[in-house]
């Protein structure tokens, strides 16, 4: 299936198309580039760090063929067989959710109230979606409320490109500036030797100014949708409006309060096991399934049209699913063929030979370009973190300023690679076609890296 990508008529591949393509290049890159490896020594919590310097070349080297190629599919899909459970599950318990109406009763109550005030309802969501993954690291758990996020934006006249934005936009950009992300901050300056938390006053300073960059170019994208339909992104795709709201909204009864308020207590069950008792998806699915069990309580739903509507819900996001485990594949192969630490090497290489202001930006970007083929946060500071932060004693950078460019290059990355099961599992629940999404990141992308390199290279200037 291929969709037009823009007016000029110009054919863009289906997502799963444009995965696989990647998938190939990534076993080319196998074949044209040498196996190369790090020394590694184990930490005191015993996690594997290579050894700055000790880069060399395999003396075998993998030779991946078509087989690989297409075993790395399933290996993928087995990989992230947790986020892709997730979803299905969460899937299923929104359907079960919508069943009941609660959801569009309670966005009929809120756009009596605040529906020409299109400004706040943006920005709300997008700083709750930036706080909490600056300071839990939320990520995954946002596939949760796509559809939700969907049918508010639909209500507003908007369209599902402007609910993504405010989602991918607000988490990404939480990421970037994180203030005690345990995934991220916390893994990269523990291997860095610095304190957990140090450095917070710039990350909390920086905060708002980029989040504030974000919302304008969400906000100035909806503003140009609602003066003109036809300016949206998502015109002319079949799927465009699945999640269509209705002329009326249902009224707000007890049973539909009761199920928001289950809704809710699941939302406080998930922050405090996420930060107090180190859940993760497993756990996250079971509560889901338990909230699932509820509402069909609530709902007094007969269980045979509660399975139904169960599958209905996980049958809906099998494209998503298959999305997040193609984006993984890619990883596979390129670990498979050895390939990984010569691209870290030869990416970190050039940045000795250039001045302070110069190498924190190119550290800005090699942690960019490195989150396409390691797209886990904690996975990526394992990486590189032990290169980054002698290189930054040597080249005059202190190793904060090297742990903010790690942050930057990972998290707003995370809004643009298609190698990020997150992002493609969100495009894939909203039916968003990533080329489609990339149009519209693409500016923002530019205007976060100028506002990044500009705080990097005064975080230099300062000794941060």
């Amino acid at each position: 299936m291929t969709r037009k990508g823009s007016e000029t008529g110009i054919r863009v591949p289906h997502t799963l198309v444009l995965l696989f393509a990647m998938q190939v290049l990534a076993l080319l890159a196998t074949w044209l580039l040498p196996a190369g490896q790090y020394d590694t020594r184990a930490d005191a919590d015993g996690r594997e760090l290579i050894v700055p310097g000790t880069f060399h070349l395999a003396e075998e080297s993998p030779l991946l063929g078509p087989g690989d190629l297409l075993m790395a599919i399933p290996r993928g899909l087995a990989d992230a067989q947790a986020v892709i459970f997730f979803v299905l599950i969460v899937g299923g318990v929104l359907a079960l959710i919508r069943r009941t109406g609660a959801i569009e009763a309670l966005l009929g109550r809120i756009l009596e109230r605040f529906g020409e005030r299109t400004g706040i309802l943006i920005f709300l969501p997008m700083f709750v979606f930036a706080v909490g993954a600056s300071t839990f690291g939320m990520a995954a758990e946002f596939i949760t409320i796509v559809g939700l996020l969907i049918t508010f934006c639909l209500a507003m006249r908007l369209d599902a490109m402007a609910a993504v934005g405010v989602l991918v936009v607000g988490y990404g950009i939480g990421y970037g500036a994180a203030a005690t992300n345990p995934f991220t901050v916390m893994v990269a300056q523990d291997i860095a030797g610095l304190a957990p938390g140090s450095g917070m006053w710039l990350r909390l300073l920086i905060f708002l100014p980029l989040l504030l960059l974000g919302f304008h170019h969400v906000h100035r994208y909806a503003r140009r949708v609602l003066q003109d339909p036809q300016q949206s992104l998502m015109l002319g795709l079949p799927n465009a409006r699945e999640h269509e709201p209705p002329e009326q909204y249902p009224p707000l009864s007890r049973p539909r309060m009761l199920v928001l308020l289950a809704m809710l207590l699941t939302i406080v069950m998930l922050v405090a096991g996420v930060v107090f008792r180190d859940w993760y998806l497993t756990e996250l699915s079971a509560l889901f399934l338990a909230l699932g069990l509820i509402v069909v309580v609530i709902g007094r739903m007969h269980p045979d049209e509660a399975a139904k509507t169960f599958g209905q819900g996980t049958s809906d996001l099998v494209m998503t699913a298959l999305l997040i485990g193609f984006a993984r594949a890619i990883a596979v192969i390129l670990e498979d063929g050895d390939v990984l630490y010569t691209i870290v090497h030869g990416l970190s290489t050039p940045l000795t030979l250039v001045g302070a202001e110069l190498s924190v930006i190119g550290m800005f970007v090699m942690q960019a370009i490195l989150n396409f083929f390691i797209p886990s946060g904690s996975g990526q500071a394992f990486v590189t973190m032990p290169l980054m932060a002698p290189m930054a004693d040597l080249l005059d950078i202190s190793r904060q300023t090297a742990v903010l460019a790690f942050q930057f290059g990972d998290g707003f990355a995370n809004m643009v690679v298609p190698t990020n099961a997150i992002l493609m599992g969100i495009l894939g629940v909203a039916g968003v076609p990533y080329d489609r999404w990339l149009r519209f990141i693409a500016p923002l992308m530019l205007q976060l890296f100028l506002a990044a390199s500009c705080i990097l290279v005064l975080a230099v200037w300062i000794g941060y």
